[in-house]
């Protein structure tokens, strides 16, 4: 555990960027661009009234959703926190504002606020509906420094789109994002790469992307509490509790990330797809388990077909209503993207591995074990399986409805079973 002075100096020693034969000849100037309290803003931004009283946007109650997603100012004064139940708020302040989400508006203002981002630079990498990373390197010459061009952004957002974002400027992403959390709300901070240490080291771990409160936790039993810690932490002692993981974040402590920022459009290819949900009511007997499995197997298969890929395995996750989960899985016959094939085996292991007079909490469908589509589909033989004149019809199908919904919208073409259901 690091013990000496607070501006971390004796740590310099431990990060390669202080030794100048491993430094890089340039850095990059990388931004993270992060909306403060995004829902409440929104709301804010087209209601101003709701500025002068404690207001909270928060899923309803009677949909099972009824946790807080977002607080402006005034509630945070009442220390209410995001993801507590609505009834644990209103507890903390009886006259909460209770606002419910308007999500097209979001995705709306984020549209809004990313259009502004391209307008600084071409490599934008979206990291939710409420932040960005922004690799501005090659604007620097254009519009100034990274902190000019982060102080240009933030005015420009709070003038165009009334909400305010915190910015964080740094030489990779893992310190950006570090960064725009440092100062709260709509501020810009900066961690350069001659002097990160004495910025991020006294940080508290569970600062660094990538750090939860489970391994924050198993950090602890080891003596790192800080960054700083961890920078200077025993390679082997990490790597026996976290593995190649606890290797990784060392590597972040040190300032040594390189990932670049990916630009929207690029989807890495999954190594697996699953589909979860918690519906308005539990589910009761097998025509709900019925349409829950089929409903979330249809999305599962639509985005295999979307990166061309097929699964050899299917897997389920039933949670019943005490909170305990039952996991289950199953090898198919033959690799498969289409949903009537994935939902008819979910289908079997819900109904094989749970009480039919019990009911369900929430369901989850996965496709595992990848393959690529073309490894194996319409390949010509001589002779076929029975299956496959049948799959090759029902996959010209599934795929027609893959096209009707990406030129006419999701709401276009759907199940039958889907219309008035008192589950969704």
């Amino acid at each position: 555990m690091y013990m000496g002075p607070s501006d971390c100096s004796p740590l310099f020693r431990v990060s390669n960027f202080h030794d100048k034969s491993q430094a890089p000849k340039s850095y990059r100037t990388v931004l993270h661009c992060d909306a403060n309290s995004f829902f409440a803003s929104c709301e804010t931004a087209l209601h101003p009234e709701y500025a002068l009283v404690p207001m909270a946007v928060c899923g309803s109650v009677e949909d099972r959703h009824g946790i807080v997603l977002a607080k402006n100012e005034l509630a945070k004064k009442y220390n209410i926190k995001t993801a507590e139940t609505v009834w644990a708020a209103k507890k903390k302040c009886p006259n909460l504002l209770i606002v419910r989400p308007t999500y097209q508006l979001y995705s709306e203002m984020s549209r809004r606020m990313n259009d502004i981002f391209y307008q600084y630079t071409d490599l934008v990498e979206p990291f939710g509906v409420d932040e960005s990373w922004l690799d501005v390197s090659g604007s620097v010459r254009l519009f100034g420094n990274g902190k000019r061009i982060a102080d240009a952004i933030r005015e420009r957002i709070l003038n165009e789109l009334g909400i305010t974002v915190s910015v964080g400027v740094s030489f990779n992403k893992v310190f950006a994002k570090l960064g725009s959390d440092l100062k709260k709300p709509n501020a810009t901070s900066v961690i350069p790469p001659e002097r990160f240490a004495s910025i991020v080291w006294p940080l508290p771990v569970t600062d660094l992307l990538f750090v939860g409160s489970s391994t924050a936790k198993t950090l602890e039993r080891i003596g790192v509490h800080t960054i700083g810690d961890l920078a200077c932490c025993d390679e082997a002692a990490l790597s026996e509790v976290l593995g190649k993981n606890g290797l990784m974040l060392k590597e972040f402590a040190l300032g040594h990330d390189y990932a670049e920022v990916t630009v929207k459009g690029y989807e890495p290819e999954p190594k697996s797809v699953s589909n979860g949900m918690t519906f308005r009511h539990n589910l009761e007997n097998l025509q709900d388990i019925s349409f829950a499995v089929t409903y979330l197997s249809m999305s599962v298969a639509e985005r295999l077909r979307k990166h061309s890929l097929c699964c050899k395995n299917v897997a389920v996750t039933v949670r019943t209503p005490d909170m305990k989960s039952v996991n289950r899985s199953a090898m198919l016959s033959h690799p498969t993207c289409l949903y009537s094939e994935i939902s008819k085996a979910a289908l079997y292991l819900v109904r094989e591995n749970t009480n039919p007079e019990s009911e369900i909490y929430s369901v989850t469908v996965h496709a595992e074990k990848l393959t690529r589509e073309n490894e194996f589909l319409y390949q010509q033989q001589l002779f076929t399986e029975p299956w496959e004149d049948k799959y090759k019809k029902l996959h010209s199908l599934e795929s027609a409805v893959d096209a009707i919904r990406l030129r006419y919208g999701r709401e276009a073409i759907g199940i039958a079973s889907a219309l008035n259901n008192r589950l969704i």
